[in-house]
């Protein structure tokens, strides 16, 4: 499987006060930090590297989980310093550690889903990026991308009424849909993807299970309930 970078650099302004103290990725899920479930759920699905982009509080991610053998993983680090970077800011700047082709999910995204399948989609195409979808009808959160006949438009700001479908924050890329940005440039993996979608050059893969978050209370409640369902690693 790619190398994984784990964006974890939010400052959770939803989870407050909780986020002021700990880390999104530090919030205890069952008994243990989140971070601990989402990263044995991705070994089970094949990843062996990660890296993590780190913001806020960001060092007390690296102090509980710190290189990853607990969890027969092996994790890095970049930080974003001073001045948060946003998601594609981090990743330009982590670029000294990553390899041409990687995979990018969120610190805070439990996604069960055909990770093979997705791996099988890119090695059988040749877009610049490809984005997982998952078809959403505005139920667990706002629809952003339109998908038809194959072709994927994707928007996190100006959506429109036909978008029925999500970005399921699972994606892989090529270090090349960064090459008009610097480093500690300050913008939004967002903003590329949506370029990418315009110029033909996004890929989409579709899901079907539903994703678990913990950007919201109620999305804690929901993945306390779905790992205790499910019995889950």
């Amino acid at each position: 499987m790619l190398q994984l970078v784990v964006l974890a650099g939010g400052l959770a302004t939803r989870l407050r006060p909780i986020s002021e103290k700990i880390p999104k990725s530090l919030i205890e899920i069952n008994g243990e930090p989140f971070i601990f479930h989402q990263l044995r759920l991705l070994k089970s699905k094949g990843f062996e590297r990660v890296v993590i982009c780190a913001g806020y509080l960001g060092n007390m991610i690296e102090d509980i989980l710190g290189n990853g053998e607990k969890f027969d993983l092996n994790v890095v680090y970049s930080y974003d310093g001073e001045v948060l970077l946003g998601t594609g800011g981090a990743i330009r700047n982590a670029f000294p550690l990553l390899d041409e082709k990687f995979m990018i999910t969120y610190g805070d995204a439990y996604l069960d889903f055909d990770y093979d399948g997705l791996n099988s989609f890119i090695k059988q195409n040749r877009y610049s990026a490809v984005m997982t979808i998952f078809k959403n009808e505005d139920l667990f959160d706002t629809s952003n991308v339109l998908y038809k006949n194959g072709k994927i438009l994707y928007s996190k700001m100006n959506r429109s009424a036909d978008m029925n479908y999500i970005d399921y924050e699972f994606s892989a890329v090529t270090k090349s849909i960064f090459n008009s940005y610097k480093i500690f440039d300050k913008f939004d993996l967002s903003d590329v993807f949506e370029k990418l979608s315009v110029d033909g050059q996004l890929g989409a893969f579709e899901v079907t299970n539903r994703f678990y978050e913990i950007g919201s209370f109620q999305g804690i409640t929901d993945i306390e309930f779905y790992l205790k369902k499910t019995n889950s690693i």
